[in-house]
């Protein structure tokens, strides 16, 4: 574990896994989430030849928060993560709300970033075209609704959830709608799987609900970068079920990134990205070179 101090201050707690001379993927976690996110066992990292890199976005687990935070600024973390470590160039990739994170690396970091990989991704809310509330289960539309009221609403909202996580986080996952897909279902229910998820939970917001807050707001703000603007390769991953944020959002991706492969896979939803995460990072580091280190 390390503890990084961004370029204006503040701290980013920073875990790494796998092998550490491996090739260096960053892995950005969902909302709510922490540096503990479900990840690949450090063993299949290892044997894979990945270092991967996670961190606390700032308002989640040890981290500070950033209040107003785009999501364009999560380019500026990474690469401060990055100078910290000695690390040059990487690969990197999001699930969830992490995923337009990955894709702001992308666009703002080509120097850098290899190949980038965004799993069940929103769109950004000025996606010309896309109707972006459709499809979304009633606990998303709900939560962006207040979201728009503005920031002060988003908190009341939260901190009712946010104090029922933390008290007892088994039994309150943010994840309980009724009409929670049969694959989802599935894949919440393996003891090891919720095991993880409960811990990303309970950690991120364990010091406060802030960075859930600031994710929400970010995902319905400018994102301050342009998908089109991304030159370098993307994999786009999306369950055809998805309703948290529906398949149309990543075929929206799709069309605007130039150098994208799509892998829209029939009879899966949200969190079905958590078994493809492995051969995901596989893809992430074919073909990689040595990591260059940062002067």
């Amino acid at each position: 574990m390390h503890i990084v101090k961004s370029r204006d201050g503040r701290q980013l707690r920073v875990q790494e896994w796998g092998n550490p001379h491996g090739s260096p993927v960053f892995l950005m976690h969902g909302t709510p989430g922490s540096s503990l996110g479900p990840k690949p066992r450090d063993a299949l990292l290892y044997r894979q030849g990945i270092r991967l890199i996670t961190y606390d976005r700032p308002g989640y687990g040890e981290s500070t928060r950033l209040r107003g935070r785009h999501v364009a600024h999560a380019a500026d973390d990474v690469a401060d993560i990055a100078d910290h470590l000695s690390i040059g160039a990487f690969a990197v990739v999001g699930r969830s709300g992490g995923a337009p994170h990955a894709l702001a690396c992308a666009a703002l970091l080509p120097g850098r970033v290899t190949r980038a990989a965004a799993l069940v991704s929103v769109a950004p809310p000025d996606a010309e075209g896309l109707d972006w509330l459709a499809g979304m289960t009633e606990s998303n539309l709900a939560e962006y609704a207040v979201a728009r009221r503005g920031h002060d609403h988003l908190v009341r909202s939260l901190e009712a959830r946010g104090a029922a996580i933390r008290a007892d986080p088994t039994s309150r996952l943010p994840f309980g709608d009724d009409d929670l897909p049969a694959s989802d279902q599935l894949v919440i229910s393996d003891f090891g799987v919720k095991k993880l998820l409960v811990r990303n939970f309970a950690e991120g917001l364990r010091t406060s609900i802030y960075g859930w807050v600031d994710d929400s707001l970010s995902f319905i703000a400018p994102w301050d970068f342009e998908p089109m603007d991304i030159s370098v390769p993307v994999l786009l991953w999306h369950g055809l079920d998805d309703i948290y944020s529906p398949v149309s959002h990543t075929q929206w991706l799709a069309e605007q990134i130039r150098h994208a492969d799509v892998a829209i896979e029939p009879g899966a939803a949200h969190f079905g990205s958590i078994a493809v995460l492995l051969e995901v990072l596989r893809w992430l580091v074919a073909d990689a070179h040595p990591p260059m280190m940062a002067a």
